[in-house]
C-alpha cells in the first residue's frame, strides 16, 4: 500500500510541476500556435507566388509562341524595307540629295567582319550570346541603380529587342510597347539563331544620315563597302547606334572619335581585341568628305511634303525631278553667305518666268538651323510693299509722268516722314517711286483707298494678313519672301499670274512616270499698260534710285525695302525673265547695324543675278504705255480723226459745227500743254489743240466737267474716328 501511495503522490507532484512551468512560461501553447500561423502564411505566399509565376510563365510562353508563329520568315525579313527612298534630282538630272533610308548591299553573316560583330556586341549587348532575348541581369542591375540612386529607371535593350523594335514597333517609351518588345524579342530568339539575329540587326539598324545597315553606313562615311571595315572604322559605326545624330562623323567628328574610343575600350575589356589594337589611332581614319552644299535641303524641305498631295499612295523608291539649277543654287548660297551682315540671317528665292524655282536659300547654314526663312518667316517688307500702292494708283489712272507733291501730310493722325527728313515739292510719280518718297506713297494710298491696296496685294499672291491702316502703304504688314517674289514675277510677266513650283515629274524605280507638272491656268491680274508703267518705275529705281547696287550691266527692275531701326532689309527684282527676292535680318527681330535694302540685299541680288542670267539674252523692258480708250480725254481722241468731223450738240439736240464764231472777249481758252488742274488725277494732256473758233454751244465749265478735265471741288466728308496703330518709320 505504501509503494502505491508513493507512485500516486509522485504523479501528482509531476503534474503540479508541469502546471507551474506552464504558468511561468506565459502560455506556451499560444506561442507555438503563433509560430505555426506565421509559417503557414509564408508557405501560402510562396505557393501563391509560385502559382502566379507559373501562370505568368504559361502566359508568356503562349504569347511568345503565338508571336513566333506570326513573325515573318528570315528571308521575308531580309527583303523588308522600313521606309521609302527618295532620290532628288536637279532640272538637268544631276543627283542633289537622297532622302529616306539608304540600304547598302546585304551582307551574309560570314561576310561581316568579326571586328564589326564584336564591336556591336561589346557596346550594345555584352551578354548577347547567353540571354534568351531579354537580359535579366541587365534588367536587375537597372532596377538596383534606380532604387539606390536618383536616376529614373532605364533598362537597356538587348540587340534582339532593338531588332524587334526596328522591324515591328515604334520608338515610344510606353510600358505596353516595352512589354510587346520583350515578347517579340523572345519570339525572335525562339525562331532564329543568334547568327541570323545579328545578321538581321547589322543589316537593318539605323546609323544616321539616312543609312540603314552597316554597308550603307560604311559607304556614306568611309566611301567603301562594309566588307573592308577596319577595327577603328567598325568602332565608329558601332558607336553611332546610341545617338546617330549626335555621334555622326559628318556632323561632329570629335564626338564620333570620342565615342569610338569608348567602344574600343569595351572591346578590350571583354577580350575581343588586344590592348595594342585598342590603342589604334582613330583620328587617322579617313572620312568621306561631306558636300559643302547643304542649302538645297531648304528647297527639298519645302518641295517634298507636296508629294503627299501630288502622288497616289506608294512605298516604292522614287526619283523626284525638280526645277533647281545646281549652278544657280551654289551661286545663291555664296551670295547670301558673303553679303549677309554678321549675326544676321539671309534668304533668297529665284523664280523663272513660268514660276519654276531655280534657287532657294532659307538661311546662312542649314546644319546650324534648318528654319526656312524664304518660305516660312513672316517679316515686314518695308518700301518693297509700295509695289502694290503704285500698281493700284496706275490702275486708277495715274501714269509715271503724273505730277505729285512731296509735302508733309497727316492721314487720320498719322504723319509719315521721308528718310532724308526733307521734302522735294512737286515731282513726278516715277521719281517718287525711284527714291521711295514716303509722303507720296501715303497720299496715293489714301486717294485710291487702303483697302484697294490690300486687294491688289491679295491679287498678286500675298497670303498673309494685311492691315488697312494708313501705315500699311509703307510695308507694316508681314509677308513671306516667296510671296513677294511671286508678286514681282507677275509684273515681269506683264501682269499675268505666276505660281511657284519645284517638282517637274516623279518617276518610280522601274521608270514609270507617276506625276508630271502641268502648267496652271494663268490669269490676267492687271492690264498691260499697268504692268508696263510699273516696270518703268521699277527700272528707274535701279538705274537712278535706291536700288543702284542691284545693277548688273543689263536691264534690271526692282525695289528696295528697309524697316525701322534696320530690322529688315529687302530687295526684289527681275531681269531676263528671272525674278529674285532677297531678305536679310535677325531671327530675334533686333536691329542690324547698317542694314538697308539698297546695300547688302541689293548686293546679294546682283552677285547672284550676274551668274543666273549669264547664259540668257539681254531683254529690254516693255515700258510703252498703251492707254485704254477710257483713259483718253476727248481732246486726245480728236487727234485720231478728221478735225472736220469734230462737232458739238447743244442741249436742244442741234448740231454745232466747228468754226461758227470767234472767241469772245473774256472767254477762257482750253487748258494748254503742261497745265496742272486742281484735283486732277490723270497726267496733264499734251497738245490740247486750238479752241473752237465758231459758236460755242456749251460753257467752258460744262465742257471741262464733261470731258473730265476739271472735277467739281466739294469739301470732303469729315473723317470717321478710328484707332491708329503706331507705324514704323521706314527708311525707304
Amino acid at each position: 500500500m505504501k509503494r502505491g501511495s508513493r507512485r500516486v503522490a509522485s504523479q501528482r507532484a509531476n503534474e503540479a510541476e508541469s502546471r507551474k512551468s506552464s504558468r511561468k512560461s506565459g502560455g506556451g501553447g499560444k506561442g507555438h500556435e503563433g509560430r505555426s500561423t506565421f509559417a503557414k502564411w509564408v508557405r501560402r505566399l510562396f505557393l501563391w507566388g509560385a502559382l502566379a509565376a507559373l501562370v505568368g510563365a504559361i502566359f508568356i510562353g503562349v504569347a511568345v509562341g503565338f508571336a513566333a508563329r506570326s513573325i515573318p520568315s528570315y528571308y521575308q525579313l531580309r527583303a523588308t524595307q522600313n521606309a521609302q527612298t527618295i532620290l532628288v534630282r536637279a532640272r538637268d538630272g544631276t543627283e542633289i540629295v537622297e532622302l529616306g533610308p539608304s540600304y547598302g548591299e546585304w551582307l551574309e553573316s560570314d561576310e561581316i567582319p568579326d571586328s564589326m560583330k564584336n564591336a556591336m556586341v561589346a557596346v550594345e549587348d555584352r551578354r548577347f550570346h547567353s540571354h534568351f532575348g531579354v537580359d535579366p541581369i541587365g534588367l536587375a542591375r537597372a532596377v538596383y541603380v534606380w532604387a539606390t540612386g536618383n536616376d529614373r529607371l532605364q533598362a537597356t535593350s538587348t540587340i534582339t529587342q532593338q531588332l524587334a523594335r526596328n522591324v515591328f514597333l515604334n520608338n515610344n517609351r510606353s510600358l505596353d510597347r516595352k512589354a510587346r518588345e520583350a515578347i517579340l524579342a523572345m519570339a525572335l530568339e525562339w525562331k532564329f539563331s543568334k547568327e541570323q539575329i545579328l545578321e538581321l540587326y547589322l543589316n537593318k539598324v539605323y546609323f544616321g544620315g539616312g543609312a540603314y545597315g552597316i554597308d550603307s553606313a560604311s559607304r556614306n562615311f568611309f566611301s567603301h563597302p562594309a566588307t573592308d571595315l577596319s577595327t577603328a572604322e567598325a568602332a565608329i559605326i558601332a558607336g553611332l547606334v546610341k545617338a546617330p545624330s549626335r555621334y555622326s562623323p559628318t556632323a561632329d567628328v570629335d564626338a564620333a572619335v570620342g565615342r569610338a574610343r569608348v567602344v574600343l575600350m569595351l572591346m578590350e575589356q571583354q577580350g575581343y581585341i588586344t590592348p595594342a589594337e585598342a590603342n589604334v589611332d582613330v583620328d587617322s581614319v579617313k572620312l568621306k568628305k561631306s558636300k559643302s552644299e547643304n542649302s538645297v535641303r531648304y528647297f527639298t524641305d519645302w518641295a517634298l511634303p507636296q508629294l503627299d498631295i501630288l502622288l497616289p499612295e506608294t512605298f516604292e523608291p522614287i526619283e523626284v525631278w525638280t526645277t533647281i539649277d545646281v549652278g544657280m543654287q551654289q551661286a545663291a548660297t555664296a551670295s547670301i553667305k558673303s553679303n549677309t551682315p554678321g549675326g544676321a540671317q539671309g534668304a533668297l528665292v529665284s523664280l523663272d518666268r513660268d514660276g519654276a524655282i531655280l534657287a532657294m536659300v532659307g538661311g546662312t547654314d542649314y546644319v546650324e538651323t534648318n528654319y526656312n526663312r524664304a518660305t516660312n518667316a513672316m517679316r515686314q517688307p518695308g518700301s518693297a510693299w509700295k509695289l502694290f500702292v503704285y500698281l493700284a494708283a496706275l490702275e486708277a489712272g495715274y501714269t509715271p509722268e503724273d505730277k505729285v507733291v512731296d509735302t508733309p501730310v497727316t492721314i487720320d493722325g498719322w504723319s509719315p516722314r521721308n528718310s532724308s527728313g526733307r521734302n522735294a515739292g512737286e515731282i513726278n510719280m516715277r521719281t517718287a517711286f525711284a527714291y521711295s518718297i514716303n509722303t507720296v506713297a501715303a497720299q496715293l494710298g489714301n486717294e485710291v483707298g487702303f483697302g484697294t491696296v490690300a486687294s491688289m496685294a491679295r491679287r498678286f499672291g500675298i497670303t498673309t494678313s494685311i492691315s488697312t491702316y494708313p501705315s500699311m502703304v509703307l510695308g507694316s504688314s508681314e509677308v513671306r519672301l516667296i510671296d513677294m517674289t511671286r508678286a514681282f514675277a507677275a509684273v515681269s510677266a506683264k501682269g499675268v499670274s505666276v505660281e511657284p513650283y519645284g517638282i517637274t515629274k516623279v518617276v518610280t524605280s522601274d521608270g514609270e512616270t507617276i506625276y508630271r507638272h502641268e502648267k496652271p491656268r494663268a490669269s490676267k491680274l492687271v492690264a498691260d499698260y499697268v504692268a508696263a508703267g510699273m516696270t518703268d518705275m521699277l527700272q528707274t529705281a535701279v538705274n537712278t534710285g535706291t536700288g543702284k547696287a542691284a545693277q548688273i550691266g543689263r536691264p534690271v527692275a526692282g525695289k528696295t525695302g528697309t524697316t525701322s531701326s534696320n530690322k529688315d532689309g529687302y530687295f526684289v527684282g527681275f531681269s531676263s525673265g528671272i525674278t529674285t527676292g532677297v531678305w536679310m535680318g535677325r531671327d530675334d527681330n533686333k536691329a542690324v547695324s547698317g542694314l538697308q535694302g539698297g546695300r547688302a540685299p541689293a548686293q546679294a541680288f546682283a552677285a547672284y543675278m550676274r551668274y543666273a542670267v549669264k547664259d540668257r539674252p539681254v531683254e529690254e523692258f516693255d515700258t510703252e504705255l498703251q492707254l485704254p480708250e477710257w483713259q483718253l480725254e476727248p481732246d486726245d481722241e480728236y487727234f485720231f480723226g478728221d478735225p472736220d468731223d469734230y462737232y458739238f450738240i447743244d442741249e436742244q439736240g442741234n448740231l454745232i459745227e466747228p468754226g461758227r464764231r470767234e472767241q469772245q472777249p473774256g472767254e477762257q481758252p482750253f487748258p494748254v500743254e503742261g497745265e496742272q488742274l486742281p484735283g486732277e488725277a490723270l497726267r496733264p494732256q499734251q497738245g490740247q489743240g486750238t479752241r473752237n473758233e465758231g459758236g460755242q454751244a456749251a460753257s467752258d465749265d460744262f465742257l471741262e466737267r464733261a470731258t473730265g478735265q476739271r472735277l467739281p471741288q466739294e469739301p470732303p466728308p469729315p473723317p470717321m474716328p478710328r484707332t491708329i496703330r503706331p507705324a514704323d518709320t521706314r527708311r525707304e
